[in-house]
């Protein structure tokens, strides 16, 4: 009988050891996410626009408060499941509650991966807020962004169009995909008003060549984009 009353003491001084320390995890793990909350200039943005806050402070400035949401809701959910543990060793009534509650509300795969959440929340987070984002953020809750001209840039820049130059009277352009004996083939056509030949092709490719030494250079193979000919 003492044998099992000292067992039995020891097992309560365990419990009471393992209570505490979950408790004051608990607690910290709360006063580390209080520590951590987002200013409230930050949440108006956020609530406001996030699409501008992105734009203004990067997408960080963003994944913040998301992160810290995220993890408050985990917190949350773990001490609701330490209150319902904790009721359960209470009178009958509210134990026999709290001892139906607790595995619909909180199983324990989902306990175990709220603890790792707001671990890797309270790990993160100190990294995620060095970004500067709270003057910039505060800003993109009180400005409005207006229409106009960027300061330093000429606002008469000269349009660089997409497509190739015009190509001089009997020329050709370069362009990605062309060979001189699909230029010198539809230079034929275009000329003779009919399909030529693969002999009358071969000459016109020699002349082109000949005609564009410069500019093609030893391989008459290889045609660069943006190369200007000229008909021979």
């Amino acid at each position: 009988m003492v044998v099992f009353a000292v067992v039995r003491i020891e097992e309560v001084d365990m419990s009471v050891r393992r209570w505490a320390t979950t408790t004051a995890v608990v607690v910290a793990a709360g006063a580390g996410l209080r520590a951590l909350a987002p200013a409230p200039a930050t949440w108006a943005a956020v609530l406001a626009d996030p699409q501008r806050v992105v734009d203004t402070a990067g997408p960080d400035a963003l994944l913040v408060p998301v992160v810290w949401a995220l993890a408050v809701a985990c917190w949350a959910w773990g001490a609701l499941g330490l209150v319902l543990t904790v009721a359960s060793t209470g009178p009958r009534p509210v134990a026999r509650l709290a001892r139906t509650l607790l595995p619909l509300l909180l199983p324990a795969a989902a306990r175990r991966a709220a603890a790792v959440a707001v671990g890797l929340s309270l790990v993160t987070a100190p990294v995620l807020t060095t970004v500067p984002a709270g003057p910039a953020l505060a800003a993109a809750a009180a400005e409005q962004v207006t229409a106009g001209p960027v300061a330093g840039v000429p606002a008469d820049l000269p349009s660089v169009p997409d497509w190739p130059a015009p190509a001089p009277d009997g020329g050709h352009v370069v362009v990605r995909g062309d060979c001189l004996w699909d230029i010198a083939e539809a230079w034929l056509a275009d000329r003779d008003g009919g399909r030529p030949d693969a002999a009358a092709v071969s000459d016109a490719v020699t002349a082109w060549w000949q005609a564009n030494a410069a500019v093609i250079g030893p391989d008459p193979d290889l045609l660069l984009p943006g190369q200007v000919l000229h008909a021979p």
